[in-house]
């Protein structure tokens, strides 16, 4: 998400590796979202396929979703108004895209390019938004809260601090949740500041290594609401994403002063910013990662590949991926000794690899 013309549909293809959105210099360009997944850069996933002789190698992914540019008056219908709203409502995460560029070419919606009060502009529209959704809801929850209704009571006590923080122009994600039923009642909220987010600041090509003064400002604002911020060059990462062989990615990279590509790093902290891990297993079949939320046990890890491992889980055989390709693969990490016995409330590692044993 962004404003109109600061990248947004030029990354998404990268991303996904299609010409899907169509990108073009004037606001509403993209009008009904474009949704791709985005494969998780995993060279380790890789390596362990090699070392169990996998006939197919399945990543984890993300489902990334390009939404139409925002303008100042979106809380109140101008622009695409509700309906870019109603699409942010419907995502887990925001990948805010920021223009750190200047481009006589490109137009910018609201004249100059100005970072922070871009952030600023979008972040205003989301809360004003969830101050009209919240005051709505407070006048309900308080008819019913008077008439007893003990639901409605937690509710209440979800959407007065929100409010209050709202209030103070602050995003309902810095909302210091006190227990389990405080949060359970402000995740139904469903507010769009509430949800957390990834800074990607888009530069030109010269800055792509280094960033700018742009991007450096974007960072400090970043850091400063406890969210991760990324670099990029949208352009270049779709020129990037075009370059099918490794070897002449990696020195188009090294000409660019870049070790990896920009997308590695904006998937990387967006499968973060999900609160996910991922663990692996591997056959001769197929090797593949599996998403799961960080805390996981390994109970609910097999649950992720099958109710029946789940159901009838006896214990995971596991060592960490890193650990499996320096030893040289199973037979030898077995030999050694190596591969651990873990049972139902062993909290999953990520890039562990796991052999589930199962009774049902």
């Amino acid at each position: 998400m962004g404003l109109p013309n600061v990248g947004k549909s030029t990354l998404f293809n990268a991303l996904v590796a299609s010409g899907a959105a169509e990108v073009g210099n004037y606001p509403f360009c993209t009008v009904e979202p474009n949704v791709g997944r985005a494969p998780v850069p995993d060279p380790a996933l890789h390596e362990v396929a090699r070392l169990a002789g996998s006939h197919k190698v399945v990543a984890s992914v993300l489902e990334v979703v390009d939404i139409a540019g925002l303008v100042e008056g979106a809380s109140k219908g101008e622009g695409l108004g509700n309906r870019f709203l109603g699409h942010v409502r419907e995502v887990d995460a925001l990948l805010h895209l920021v223009r750190c560029f200047e481009d006589d070419q490109v137009t910018h919606s609201t004249g100059a390019v100005d970072p922070l009060h871009d952030i600023g502009l979008i972040e205003t529209e989301l809360m004003l938004a969830d101050l009209e959704s919240l005051e709505r809801q407070r006048e309900g929850a308080i008819k019913r809260a008077r008439g007893g209704d003990k639901e409605a009571k937690d509710r209440l006590a979800a959407i007065e601090p929100a409010l209050a923080l709202l209030e103070d122009a602050r995003p309902a994600r810095g909302l210091d949740l006190p227990d389990e039923t405080a949060r359970r009642e402000f995740s139904a909220l469903n507010l769009l500041s509430a949800k957390p987010v990834l800074y990607v600041s888009n530069v030109d090509e010269a800055n792509a290594a280094t960033g700018n003064a742009m991007s450096q400002a974007v960072a400090a604002h970043a850091t400063a609401a406890g969210a991760e911020q990324v670099v990029v060059s949208a352009a270049l990462e779709a020129e990037i994403a075009l370059l099918e062989d490794q070897a002449e990615r990696s020195e188009f990279l090294e000409a660019l002063g870049l070790e990896t590509p920009g997308l590695d790093r904006v998937i990387h902290a967006g499968h973060r910013l999900l609160g996910l891990i991922r663990f692996l297993t591997a056959t001769e079949t197929e090797a593949r990662a599996w998403p799961i939320p960080a805390g996981s046990t390994a109970v609910e890890a097999a649950g992720r590949i099958h109710t029946d491992f789940a159901r009838g889980f006896i214990c995971a055989e596991t060592i960490a991926a890193d650990e499996l390709i320096a030893l040289g693969g199973e037979q030898a990490a077995r030999s050694a000794g190596r591969i651990r016995q873990e049972g139902r409330a062993y909290v999953v590692g990520d890039g562990d690899v796991m052999h589930f044993r199962f009774n049902v």
